[in-house]
């Protein structure tokens, strides 16, 4: 998922902006976290879409997903505030709200890519997307949690290897395809 609370806070002439100056604008911390989180969901449909540009197939589209969306908790402390944020999005309607839809449209994406994907041969015909969908979502955010609290290798080993285990049994064998 999308962290909102990543983004740096500069101004378009990429000065940091001063805490007087952001409570000014926002009017207080919570509002300039819903600033943040609105803008986040607002942009996160269009970044999953930017995330297939370039890439050879849909499932490698879909690996970059899964490491993209976690890039920013590359240390298990960043990881660490990451999910003190995420209490905060869970207890707070407007931030569950956006919240919810950049969940949404990460998984819209990852249905989108394993659609693609049995489409262009590389997951057997019959594959439940949906389902896989669903799975691949939990699998990201557990690998995520998993990675911080045992610290073996990086994350986006750990996810890349994740997300090819859990969709290797789908995959078309190359003598059939």
């Amino acid at each position: 998922m999308l962290s909102p609370y990543a983004v740096p806070l500069t101004n378009e002439r990429t000065a940091p902006i001063r805490r007087d100056h952001a409570a000014e604008r926002f009017g207080s911390k919570r509002g300039l976290l819903v600033a943040l989180a609105r803008q986040s969901a607002h942009e996160a449909e269009a970044h999953h879409e930017r995330l297939r540009q370039g890439r050879p197939s849909p499932l490698e589209a879909l690996l970059a997903l899964a490491e993209e969306s976690m890039a920013l908790m590359d240390t298990p402390e960043r990881f660490a505030n990451h999910l003190a944020f995420l209490c905060m999005d869970l207890t707070d309607p407007q931030l569950r709200e956006y919240a919810l839809v950049i969940h949404e449209a990460q998984r819209g994406a990852i249905l989108a890519l394993l659609d693609e994907a049995v489409a262009e041969g590389e997951l057997r015909p019959g594959t439940d997307t949906a389902a896989l969908a669903e799975s691949v979502q939990a699998l990201i955010a557990g690998t995520g949690l998993t990675w911080a609290l045992d610290r073996q290798g990086t994350l986006p080993e750990r996810l890349r290897q994740a997300v090819t285990a859990l969709i290797s049994p789908h995959a078309r064998s190359k003598e059939t395809s």
